[in-house]
């Protein structure tokens, strides 16, 4: 039999059916799966995953120095203690994730390569039917399930965000994008120009800095930063008195979420105090010559973009020693050696690399319909920010931007845990957030408001987005503290949701 026939006969060959299918082996899928196999264990699962192993971004990110922004107490899993700095380069992620995966046995989960194209709900059914492409082969595979959980990120992986600036076909250096990182890239003999001043940015510059020429920073506008010690004192204090690991887990994390919140509140009632306090440190390290106000005081207040945090303050430090430069100032034109900024300076680069983030992808790009009638999930309304008013027994997870994602991640897997308990006990099979009447003068608000948070990506992308109410359960709050307390309580018969 050729390849031809034999591709055709598998994708004839019958469904298979996983109880609950959850897309996507990154940190959100592999918390979905535990929770499931803890709580639910006489539930088939299975992880679908693009890639060929697990990690998601952790995985498909390369570039220098790649770390996470958030302190791994919070963006490490509840139920898995974190043991090492705070702030992780992505190989010690990959190695925790790794040990969650073995502690737990789920490894046995995951099909990797298994690209997801198309679900369709039936009614009649009661079945989502999943068509899958298995990259490994060319087969497609189809599956059948009761309930999909989305874990599979929010942007595409395969194609960044790159802004067309004029002149780039002139340019004779090498451009890269840090989401394309080539492994091969020796840079040591560069002149480096970076574009952006987000999170990416203010990992490469200092992981690049005295490992090539000079490297420069190019920002349109400024950014906050939040320099502090890549330690805990309060965890290294308990590992001094040999608490458990576990205790000391939970206690770092409680301790750090208490100061965050502060900070949230403050970047609200406070803004200006704790804008103060930002350039101060900022100052702390870069002298009193250096000019604050043009490089590192932005327009708006903080957390209303992501606060980057760089751990011991690397970024600045890479400046105040000469092996970084800043500049605040738009691009006119991309020139043969560089580029030209609106200012007139000219900025000669060997490598420019665009660290001007990403486009975003909701829910995969995958085409979803119920019973035939395709879903455009700008037209519904989000349950708690994770269903879909219309939509049958479908979650997804999407997490805190002032927050860590799994913190949110978490909440979701729990309330859905209580609410498939909920499920068996009143002998229901399907789910459907709906609006109720009392619902029907709500006011019908963006996916995020951009008094409260405005990031490029999201900003470009918020058309795509569902919608949000103006009351409980249809308000996406971004607001962990105020979750935390509202998921565990929320009432699964308050009409909301409709179950048959």
């Amino acid at each position: 039999m050729n390849t031809a026939v034999e591709r055709q006969a598998a994708s004839q060959q019958a469904a298979e059916h996983i109880d609950i299918l959850i897309v996507g082996a990154g940190i959100s899928g592999i918390d979905a799966a535990y929770h499931v196999r803890k709580h639910l264990p006489n539930r088939s699962i299975a992880l679908l995953e693009t890639q060929d192993t697990f990690g998601g971004t952790w995985n498909t990110h390369k570039y220098p120095g790649i770390r996470s922004d958030s302190d791994l107490y919070t963006f490490g899993f509840k139920w898995k203690p974190w043991v090492d700095a705070p702030i992780a380069t992505s190989d010690k992620i990959i190695r925790y994730l790794d040990e969650a995966l073995d502690e737990n046995d789920l490894r046995q989960y995951i099909r990797y390569q298994h690209k997801v194209i198309k679900s369709s709900w039936s009614s009649e059914d009661k079945l989502w039917t999943v068509v899958v492409e298995d990259l490994s082969s060319g087969e497609t595979k189809h599956f059948t399930t009761d309930f999909l959980w989305m874990c599979q990120g929010y942007y595409k992986h395969e194609e960044p965000y790159t802004p067309q600036w004029p002149g780039m076909d002139q340019y004779q250096g090498r451009i890269v994008h840090p989401q394309q990182w080539p492994e091969d890239l020796d840079y040591s003999d560069m002149n480096v120009l970076v574009i952006g001043s987000g999170a990416t940015a203010a990992t490469l510059v200092p992981a690049m800095a005295g490992k090539c020429k000079h490297i420069t920073m190019l920002q349109r506008s400024p950014t906050y930063f939040a320099p502090n010690p890549n330690s805990n004192e309060l965890a290294d204090t308990l590992r001094t008195l040999d608490i458990p690991e576990e205790w000391t887990h939970e206690i770092v994390r409680k301790k750090i979420l208490l100061d965050q919140e502060e900070i949230t509140r403050r970047s609200f009632e406070e803004p200006e105090a704790l804008k103060a306090e930002l350039l101060d440190a900022a100052r702390e390290f870069l002298g009193p010559d250096f000019d604050i106000d043009k490089h590192f005081t932005p327009k708006y207040r903080p957390w209303q973009q992501r606060l980057a945090f760089i751990p011991d303050g690397d970024l600045f430090t890479g400046i105040a020693q000469g092996l970084a430069t800043v500049v605040t100032d738009e691009i006119e034109t991309f020139t043969k050696d560089g580029l030209r900024t609106k200012s007139g300076e000219e900025l000669k680069a060997d490598l420019i690399v665009t660290a001007t983030g990403f486009n975003l992808l909701v829910l995969g790009g995958i085409e979803f319909d119920v019973d035939g009638k395709p879903v455009d999930l700008a037209d519904t309304v989000t349950y708690r920010g994770m269903m879909f008013t219309g939509v049958p027994n479908l979650a997804w997870v999407f997490g805190y931007f002032r927050a860590s994602w799994t913190l949110r991640a978490d909440l979701i897997s729990e309330l859905l845990m209580r609410m498939f308990t909920h499920m068996d006990a009143i002998g229901a099979t399907v789910v459907t957030p709906e609006l109720r009447p009392q619902d029907s003068n709500m006011q019908i608000k963006p996916w995020i408001d951009a008094d409260n948070f405005n990031p490029g990506y999201l900003t470009r992308g918020l058309h795509l987005m569902p919608k949000q109410g103006d009351v409980e359960p249809w308000v996406f709050s971004q607001d962990y503290w105020s979750e935390k307390d509202i998921f565990p309580a929320a009432d699964l018969e308050d009409g909301a949701l409709r179950y048959t």
